[in-house]
């Protein structure tokens, strides 16, 4: 159970990130190639603005303290995480704070970015509120956590944001975005009705149905009140899809003209050796200081005209999600994780 805001003896604590550990001192590391990954989930507490996340990242399984003799921390204390983003905003990165440069954030008085990001490869799983849902994935050109600075951290604000190691935009499956406006959201007018708990399954299939084989696709299904809810097929380039698949997400990148780093940087397959390595498991809540989540639940960039492809994400308003209003407004948001499996295909839902 993840609140939004909490407070500590030294101040406010917004948002949370938990990790699946394995024992007192080891992340737990998940093998997911050719096998299936379900959890149960309620976020009916989670107003636009909001995103419950649960995702893999290629985070060393002791959270880095094997090869960083400065880390004395380890994983029992939450060191070593990555992602995709190569986030700035980590204190201590390869057992090192990282002070060079910080710059204090003038809107997240508890935040700030320094020289050092800290990137891997990312599959988000869920990313999610009760209004927009997508899952999506990111390959990085690196294997496992790597300490970026300069062009490799591939940031936004120097312009660069695809000369970087990882795909940030990644290849994301958003049945809003994709023109289904009516599955998933509050109420039973929609397939998944976000105002009661549901389980959600993703199934990662390969080329020879084993778990040695190449990753092909990446399939989402719901199971709400006994029933199971596939995703729908819907049209992209002229082709129908109802799961990430390397043809998908190529097609999806051209209709909305989106540069394919995805492909580029070796697209399913890729993300299958990092998958045959192990992944992390972490589950996060947060708020966006950047983007105010519009890239999950509104219309982005905001800059864009809403009805040019690929722009509307979410029916979330594209004033929501400024992060002061959003704790201010539900200081008590929640997400809920529950019952989560790993099994061969079929078998844990």
């Amino acid at each position: 159970n993840s609140n939004s805001n909490s407070h500590q003896g030294n101040g406010m604590n917004v948002g949370s990130r938990v990790y699946l550990m394995n024992s007192t001192t080891t992340y737990k590391l998940f093998y997911l190639k050719g096998r299936e990954f379900s959890f149960d989930v309620d976020v009916s507490q989670l107003p636009c603005g909001l995103n419950g996340a649960l995702y893999f990242v290629a985070m060393d399984g002791d959270g880095g303290q094997s090869k960083f003799s400065g880390d004395k921390a380890g994983a029992q204390y939450g060191t070593g995480y990555c992602d995709a983003q190569c986030p700035h905003d980590l204190k201590f990165i390869n057992g090192e704070g990282n002070i060079l440069d910080w710059q204090p954030s003038p809107t997240d008085p508890s935040s700030g970015t320094g020289k050092y990001g800290t990137c891997c490869t990312e599959m988000d799983i869920w990313e999610a509120n009760s209004q927009s849902t997508a899952y999506t994935a990111h390959d990085c050109s690196v294997s496992g956590q790597y300490r970026c600075e300069g062009k490799a951290c591939g940031d936004d604000a120097a312009g660069q944001r695809y000369d970087g190691v990882c795909d940030k935009d990644g290849c994301d499956l958003n049945p809003f975005r994709l023109n289904d406006h009516t599955f998933f959201g509050a109420g039973s007018s929609f397939a998944v009705d976000t105002t009661q708990p549901f389980t959600v399954v993703t199934q990662f299939l390969t080329s020879d149905n084993t778990t040695a084989g190449d990753l092909v696709q990446i399939r989402r299904l719901f199971k709400q009140n006994g029933k199971v809810v596939p995703t729908r097929a819907v049209k992209v380039g002229g082709k129908s899809f109802d799961a990430i698949t390397d043809e998908f997400c190529t097609a999806q990148k051209k209709a909305f003209g989106d540069p394919d780093m995805f492909q580029q940087l070796g697209g399913l397959k890729k993300l299958g050796k990092a998958l045959d390595r192990g992944l992390v498991l972490v589950m996060s809540l947060w708020d966006d200081f950047a983007a105010h989540m519009l890239w999950l639940d509104s219309n982005y960039p905001p800059t864009k005209d809403k009805n040019a492809p690929g722009v509307m994400r979410g029916p979330c308003a594209n004033t929501t999600g400024v992060p002061q209003e959003v704790q201010a407004k539900y200081p008590s948001a929640n997400v809920k994780f529950s019952n989560i499996k790993v099994g061969d295909i079929g078998t844990t839902f």
